[in-house]
C-alpha cells in the first residue's frame, strides 16, 4: 500500500524541469486562444473561469459571445444575472456565472473598478481558488505564482511519482510543495502556459504521448513505466439517481418557465417546474391556477450532473386561462424565445423537442 511520499530522483532539476517546459511552450505551445496575447485582468478572469472543469473548444464560442455583450469589467457589473445566465446558458457549472457576475459588482463597489493585481486580493474574489488567481496574476501582470488545475496535477504526479488521488488533501498538498519548487525565476507566463498546454495535449489521461514531451526524461511515470497508474483515479463510488417529472404548462402556442431559486441546481436559470407526478391536475390548480384540459407526457430525459444522475419526465399541460402564471418570477414565451432565454441543457432538449414535434400530435390523456 502506497504512503504517498513522493519519488525523488537525482535527475529532479527544478531549473532543467522549467526551462524545457518554457521552450517547448514558446516552439509547439498554443499562441492564438481568444484569451491570449493580452494582458487585459478581464478577459484573463473571465477565460479562466469558463475554462474550469470545461474543455478550451466548448469555451470559444461562449468567450466570444460573452465579450460581444458584456466586453469588459463595467459591463458584466452593469448586467443582469438573467443577461449573464442567459449568456452562459449550455456551459454548465453555473455557480461559476454568478459568482463572476457577484465578484464583479464587487470590485466596481469596493474598489473603484479596478481588478486587484495582489494574489491574496484575486483570491478573496468569489468563485476564484488558489490556482485560478496564481494563473490570472502570471498571464495578466506576470506575477511568479505556481498553478495547479486539474491538468497540473497530472503533469505533476507523474513527473515526481506522487501516488494517490489528487483529490486528496495530503496528496494535492504534496503537489502544491513541487508545483512550488519548479517555478521558474522567469518567462513566468510561458511556463503556465506550457504546463497547460502539457496536461490538456500531451500529458493525458489515457495514451500520454510521451515522445512529444519535453520532460519525458525525468519523468517517473514514463520511466517507469507507470503512466496507466499516476495518477490514481478517484475512487470508485456508484452515481445516486434521482427522478422528477418537470411540468410544461402550454397556452396559444406559449409555455411557462420559472425562474430556480440561487443557490442551488440551475440556480437564477429558467426551468419548467418540478410536479408531484402523481397530482398533476390538482397541481396544475393549486400552484398555478390553471385547469389542465390534455396531458401528454414526452420522452424520458437523462441529464449527468458532476455528483448525481437525473432522470427527468417532461409533461406537457395543455391549460384554459394563465392569470396566476403569470406572477413574478414566471414567463411565458414560445418555445422558439425561450431557446434563447437563459436555461439549461436538460430544458432546452425538452424546448428542442416541443419544437420538433407535430402540431397535430394527439394528447396521451385528457381532462376535462
Amino acid at each position: 500500500m502506497s504512503d504517498h511520499r513522493p519519488l525523488i530522483t537525482d535527475h529532479h532539476d527544478s531549473s532543467s524541469f522549467a526551462a524545457r517546459i518554457v521552450a517547448w511552450q514558446k516552439q509547439h505551445g498554443r499562441h492564438d486562444l481568444p484569451w491570449q496575447n493580452t494582458r487585459d485582468p478581464y478577459r484573463i478572469w473571465l477565460s479562466e473561469i469558463m475554462l474550469q472543469q470545461t474543455q478550451v473548444s466548448a469555451v470559444i464560442p461562449y468567450y466570444q459571445r460573452f465579450l460581444a455583450r458584456l466586453p469588459d469589467l463595467a459591463s458584466l457589473a452593469a448586467a443582469t444575472e438573467d443577461e449573464v445566465l442567459r449568456l452562459w446558458s449550455g456551459l454548465g457549472y453555473y455557480a461559476r456565472a454568478r459568482n463572476l457576475h457577484r465578484a464583479a459588482r464587487s470590485i466596481v463597489h469596493d474598489l473603484a473598478g479596478e481588478f486587484p493585481r495582489d494574489l491574496a486580493a484575486v483570491s478573496a474574489l468569489s468563485g476564484i481558488g488558489p490556482s485560478t488567481a496564481a494563473a490570472i496574476c502570471a498571464f495578466a501582470y506576470g506575477a511568479r505564482h505556481a498553478i495547479l488545475d486539474g491538468n497540473v496535477k497530472r503533469v505533476l504526479a507523474r513527473y515526481f511519482g506522487v501516488a494517490g488521488f489528487p483529490g486528496d488533501k495530503r496528496v494535492e498538498g504534496q503537489l502544491w510543495v513541487h508545483s512550488n519548487a519548479v517555478l521558474p525565476d522567469r518567462d513566468i507566463e510561458s511556463y503556465t502556459q506550457g504546463l497547460m498546454d502539457l496536461g490538456a495535449g500531451i500529458c493525458l489521461r489515457k495514451r500520454p504521448d510521451c515522445g512529444r514531451c519535453p520532460v519525458a526524461a525525468g519523468c517517473v511515470a514514463h520511466c517507469q513505466k507507470r503512466t496507466a497508474e499516476l495518477p490514481a483515479s478517484r475512487p470508485a463510488r456508484a452515481v445516486p439517481e434521482r427522478s422528477t417529472t418537470m411540468l410544461i404548462l402550454q397556452r396559444d402556442g406559449e409555455v411557462m418557465l420559472e425562474k430556480r431559486p440561487a443557490p442551488g441546481v440551475w440556480g437564477g436559470l429558467w426551468c419548467f417546474p418540478e410536479v408531484d407526478a402523481k397530482r398533476i391536475a390538482e397541481e396544475c390548480i393549486g400552484r398555478y391556477g390553471v385547469e389542465a384540459t390534455a396531458v401528454d407526457r414526452l420522452a424520458l430525459i437523462e441529464h449527468g450532473f458532476t455528483h448525481f444522475k437525473l432522470f427527468i419526465t417532461p409533461v406537457v399541460v395543455a391549460v384554459r386561462s394563465r392569470a396566476r402564471a403569470e406572477e413574478p418570477g414566471r414567463v411565458w414565451l414560445t418555445p422558439e424565445d425561450a431557446l434563447g432565454a437563459a436555461i439549461p441543457v436538460a430544458v432546452k432538449r425538452i424546448l428542442q423537442a416541443l419544437v420538433q414535434r407535430p402540431t397535430a400530435e394527439t394528447p396521451a390523456e385528457r381532462y376535462g
